[in-house]
């Protein structure tokens, strides 16, 4: 017997799992949405033997362990999360990880960015496949409730297919010096902070658009830059990495244009559909047309009311990643987001920018 999303007792099986990793991200974010969900956390893991105990007392899961290999010796455990910094060269060590819990026999969610090349996410996939266990990879904005919703609209048939799509998000583009030497083995901050941070307007992207075909992009002075993807649909798309941009209002944008119509995400918060108002030019003597199906439709939460949507963890999608984790296990099928395919899709574009600026890359 557990509890439901709403707190009530529900008697759905819940999956029995451990988890490897107790930092401060995984204490704000993964460990407090996983109340809402159907699981039984039994294990906690980290390096720190006290911040383990105190984590597994915190979260209610009846044992802790110093070594990832410890936890996933237990039979019963199906499978297991896992949230790790970066090793001493500035490398995700998910990878080495996720394989060592797949031949465990266990389902494994990581958080992104899930490796720094194609061929470790094959390896990942290798090993899932041998294991035929699910891995999903913690691509938060493929599973936020105001990205879903754009995705519902633009596949739409009136929305009509996509001609050109935007995305801003404030990164900045490591020098090609930085790359190399970061491919060569160094640590190299600039290029961990762009590993790190590149995964979410990609992500998003690939949710929404699917895998381009090309990218060339180019970067100012400050290391600000734009890059401009081209796809088989025809669709154009632009990355805004607005290096500088203050937290706030501005932070992150995406824009989709349809046939007639558009869309705008704000913060991943305001979704707005724009539609055609049929207003002329110089010959309309009022901006409100009659009716209402020009005017533009606006979903956004409210804050004012305690409920599951206004909490950070359900607006971010940090409940949605984990939930299609957990019901993928549920209900004995692949993930539908978050995959490896699209992790190794997420990779290949982060490789593609150690090939140079201002030139016509090939995905």
């Amino acid at each position: 017997m557990g509890l439901s999303i709403t707190g009530g007792l529900s008697d759905e099986r819940q999956v029995r799992v451990g988890f490897v990793g107790c930092g401060s991200h995984a204490f704000r974010n993964i460990y407090s949405a996983l109340q809402f969900l159907p699981v039984d956390l039994a294990a906690v893991c980290d390096w720190d033997m006290a911040k383990a105990q105190a984590f597994a007392r915190q979260f209610g899961a009846e044992a802790a362990y110093d070594r990832a290999d410890d936890l996933l010796a237990r039979d019963d455990l199906e499978a297991v999360l896992i949230v790790t910094s970066y090793d001493d060269r500035g490398r995700p060590q998910y990878p080495q990880l996720a394989r060592q819990a797949l031949a465990a026999g266990k389902h494994v969610w990581i958080e992104k960015p899930p490796a720094v090349t194609t061929a470790e996410i094959d390896s990942m996939q290798q090993a899932a496949a041998t294991a035929g266990r699910n891995v999903v990879v913690g691509f938060k904005k493929m599973f936020a409730p105001a990205n879903e919703k754009t995705k519902e609209l633009i596949d739409a048939d009136d929305f009509g297919p996509i001609s050109l799509a935007t995305f801003q998000y404030p990164l900045h583009i490591p020098t090609p010096d930085e790359l190399a030497r970061y491919a060569a083995g160094e640590c190299v901050d600039s290029v961990v902070g762009f590993l790190d941070h590149l995964c979410h307007p990609v992500a998003l992207m690939l949710m929404l658009l699917g895998m381009p075909r090309t990218l060339l992009f180019q970067v100012g002075p400050s290391q600000a830059g734009v890059a401009t993807f081209t796809f088989d649909s025809g669709a154009v798309a632009s990355l805004a990495m607005s290096r500088g941009i203050p937290m706030g209002p501005l932070f992150e944008r995406t824009m989709l244009v349809g046939q007639t119509q558009a869309v705008t995400i704000e913060n991943n918060t305001r979704v707005t559909l724009h539609r055609s108002s049929g207003l002329g030019y110089g010959v309309d003597p009022s901006f409100c047309t009659p009716g209402v199906d020009g005017a533009s439709l606006v979903w956004e939460p409210e804050f004012s009311l305690g409920q599951l949507y206004n909490k950070g963890v359900f607006i971010l999608g940090y409940w949605g990643e984990l939930n299609e984790f957990v019901q993928s296990i549920l209900a004995d099928r692949p993930p539908g987001k978050g995959t490896l395919e699209q992790a190794w899709q997420v990779t290949r574009i982060f490789e593609a920018f150690a090939e140079g600026p201002d030139k016509v890359i090939t995905l």
